[in-house]
């Protein structure tokens, strides 16, 4: 068999992407943008102009649309069908405004627009919007009609100011929620983005923000904001704030730290009556911990929050806080997602308080007597006791509310389930920005499946499991679908258990993406098997998705924890052994390299290559060494000798499960047969017209090839093959593109042949895809 492309590549230095093991947490599965879409597995959405410059994304299920917020743009999308008859509202910012946004030295085509940055729901008709109004934030009521109907409209009487409501700037992170009638949100409101608040406006009580004399938040960087009940008493529900921010070494030692950070406030919070007046009077913050314990009792923390996903519960148990971490650390760049339970942020805010005596002290809980109510706590039955009339923060005695301006900080940090990460990513070429979580039912248990959208435009879709007694849980990679057609951070990520579909949202545009399609992980038990995806089982025909059961029969087969087909695909090894695998001759030169192709069908597996010799009475194991290389696609050996040949046997092994992905007899034609099969020909003195390409001698040919593959050369293919490799044989005439494979040509021709189709097919391939997908291939 001629050397394919790859083979080259690997052979001239390139042997670093060629490895022969999997390495851990490779995705089982990788599906391409065009992949997805052949399949009808996504649908993108961008916009009529190409592009949405995407802010702001709301998933109503109740009405069945996906709301869009881009630049001065607003749009309406079904959830029925794949986008049909989207609704489209132009917004640009009021006369005036970009003018005089240019004139303060902002960008006019990055920055003196106006992007809608908040989407909220406002009533049962009627969405809440915001934009930067070219750096004069406004908002405006947006009719969007009841259930059924697809209306989307502007109410320019509802249009008023927006500051404190949604940022000056496109890109400066914010979160809002939407609660009674109120707008909270966590951002910073003025143009220089230097006035960090939490800010409550929009309903009948006066508006209430954090106290700029307290140093609260230290540049903070807002994730997330979203009503949390604590218990059944409303009385009781708080928002809550995720974030981080940079505060001074606590250690003494000069800069700065990123820390991450959960904040809540009251939402029957009034302020103070004498102190803490239009104030927050109830906001406490507390440090979340994501850290890897090494030795001796160093931990590796992921410090920087990206982004927040709150998993709701069964009946009887406390809601699950998935957090997405990056590095802050300038050693190693990495991910991890941390699970925190809200019953244990509870008890860190019913814990002390954090107290330091000075700048320069380090901190420690507080010692002294904690006024009552409690700071912090909500107005409610437990406070407003006979004799105890504390209805409203407004009756607050005034130390409690000094004391709660005095220690925001609680002195505990929140510590993740299982004390560490679920998952950690530290070898990824691109970063992690969104999550969102989905609890499946499996045959042997429940499963928290993990899409982690990818600064590339990629979801990678992830379970955890817990091995045994392990503390360290093991990742299994089950897809890595490329969403975007050109690579773009993703923005926005909203999940609909109800669809089974994933909302992914870029600067680009938006995608609906299912959330499993079982059928692509091939049409046989073990693969269904082996994919361990917990929505898939195979059903005695096909992979198909999992449904539960009450039926204590089972119909399906499934094992996601430990993934073996050995038990669940009973009789399938003997029956694909018994049928045999057709052997296909392929033929190699001696001294020269000659590749033999291996592609298992998961990356996962591990490859091994077996050798019968003629007259051997059973196959050895192929030893790897400088002259025979063990690639990711095959087996390259760089130096043939007439030993090598006899029948190759190529196996995968993965969880326990061995399977004969191909068998390949390697004829060795001897170096004493080169010669007449490759007469040496003098190069003409005159290069030909046709292209400027010179006769190449045979010694050389790898060379050329080299040159030849690219976008621009598939024209030249053709001609080379037939100059270099069809030089005097009749065989050779006419086009290679409509050659046969049905023909063995003799010697050189068949080589020729071969050579031709593989190059060809793999320059048309890198000719039809993006600069990405080759990459990835």
């Amino acid at each position: 068999m001629a050397p394919s492309a790859w083979a080259i590549f690997c052979l001239l230095g390139g042997l670093l992407l060629c490895g022969g093991n999997p390495s851990p947490g490779v995705p089982r599965l990788r599906l391409s943008y065009r992949d997805l879409l052949s399949a009808n597995r996504s649908a993108v959405f961008l916009g009529p102009r190409g592009s949405l410059d995407l802010q702001a994304m709301y998933l109503d299920e109740y009405r069945d649309r996906l709301f869009l917020g881009g630049l001065d743009t607003l749009y309406s999308l079904r959830l029925d069908q794949a986008w049909p008859d989207p609704r489209e509202v132009l917004w640009p910012p009021q006369p005036g405004q970009r003018e005089a946004c240019v004139r303060k030295g902002r960008d006019p085509l990055t920055e003196c627009a106006n992007f809608v940055r908040v989407l909220q729901p406002h009533n049962r008709t009627h969405l809440l919007a915001c934009g930067t109004g070219a750096f004069q934030p406004i908002c405006a009521l947006i009719t969007v009609g009841h259930r059924g109907e697809h209306m989307l409209r502007l109410e320019p009487a509802s249009v008023e100011g927006g500051r404190g409501r949604c940022p000056h700037e496109p890109s400066r992170p914010f979160a809002s929620t939407f609660v009674g009638g109120e707008l909270y949100t966590g951002l910073t409101a003025d143009f220089l983005g230097r006035e960090a608040m939490i800010f409550r406006s929009g309903g009948p009580r006066p508006a209430l923000r954090s106290d700029s004399d307290q140093s609260l938040l230290h540049e903070p960087q807002f994730v997330m904001a979203a009503r949390i009940p604590d218990n059944s008493d409303q009385d009781n529900d708080k928002v809550y704030f995720f974030f981080s921010e940079t505060v001074p070494s606590s250690d003494g030692s000069p800069g700065h730290v990123t820390i991450s950070r959960v904040g809540r406030v009251c939402v029957n919070d009034a302020g103070g009556q004498r102190v803490l007046v239009n104030k927050w009077s109830t906001f406490l913050k507390a440090r979340l911990v994501c850290s890897v314990p090494g030795s001796a009792g160093a931990e590796t923390h992921f410090d920087r929050l990206e982004d927040v996903f709150l998993l709701s519960p069964k009946a009887g148990k406390s809601l699950e806080v998935y957090a997405l971490f990056s590095t802050v650390s300038a050693v190693f760049q990495g991910s991890a997602v941390c699970v925190y339970h809200m019953a244990d942020i509870w008890e860190v805010f019913n814990g002390p308080f954090a107290h330091r005596e000075g700048p320069q002290h380090q901190w420690g809980p507080y010692g002294g007597k904690v006024p009552f109510p409690r700071p912090g706590v909500c107005p409610s039955k437990m406070t407003a006791q006979p004799g105890r009339p504390f209805g409203s923060t407004k009756d607050y005695p005034d130390e409690v509310l000094q004391f709660t301006r005095a220690h925001p900080l609680m002195f505990r940090p929140v510590r993740p389930q299982h004390g560490r990460p679920v998952l950690v990513k530290t070898h990824l070429a691109q970063q992690l920005r969104q999550i969102v979580v989905d609890r499946v039912e499996a045959e042997d248990g429940t499963y928290d499946v993990i899409f982690l959208g990818t600064d590339s435009g990629s979801v990678l879709k992830v379970i955890a499991l817990q091995e045994g007694g392990s503390v360290e849980p093991a990742e299994v990679v089950l897809e890595e679908l490329q969403v975007f057609k050109v690579p773009t951070p993703i923005t926005e990520m909203e999940i609909s258990v109800k669809r089974q579909m994933l909302y992914v949202g870029s600067r680009l545009g938006v995608a609906q993406l299912r959330l499993h399609q079982c059928e692509t992980y091939g049409s046989a038990c073990a693969e269904c098997c082996l994919a361990r995806d917990p929505y898939c089982a195979w059903d005695g025909t096909s992979c198909t998705r999992y449904r539960p059961s009450p039926s204590k029969r089972r119909f399906r087969r499934q094992d996601i924890r430990h993934g073996n087909p050995a038990l669940q695909c009973l009789g399938q090894s003997q029956e694909e052994e018994a049928a045999g695998l057709a052997v296909t001759t392929v033929y190699g030169t001696e001294h020269n390299s000659t590749f033999l192709e291996c592609l298992p069908k998961s990356p996962q597996a591990a490859v091994h290559w077996f050798l019968q010799r003629p007259g051997d009475e059973r196959p050895d194991q192929v030893k790897t060494d400088e002259r025979v290389l063990h690639v990711e696609q095959g087996l390259l050996f760089r130096r043939l000798s007439r030993l090598d040949a006899g029948t190759y046997t190529c196996t995968t092994l993965e969880h326990g499960f061995s399977q004969t992905v191909v068998r390949l007899a390697l004829e060795v034609i001897e170096a004493s047969q080169l010669d007449s099969l490759f007469p040496q020909e003098p190069r003409p003195k005159e290069p030909p017209a046709r292209g400027g390409l010179a006769p190449a001698a045979p010694k050389a040919w790898y060379k050329d090839i080299l040159q030849l593959i690219g976008f621009s050369n598939l024209p030249r293919v053709d001609e080379y093959c037939e100059r270099v490799w069809c030089r005097g044989s009749g065989e050779c005439s006419g086009s290679l593109r409509t050659r046969g494979r049905g023909k063995q040509a003799k010697g050189k021709s068949w080589a020729g042949l071969e050579l031709g189709k593989k190059m060809k097919s793999r320059v048309q391939a890198e000719h039809n895809r993006t600069p990405r997908e080759v990459e990835a291939t």
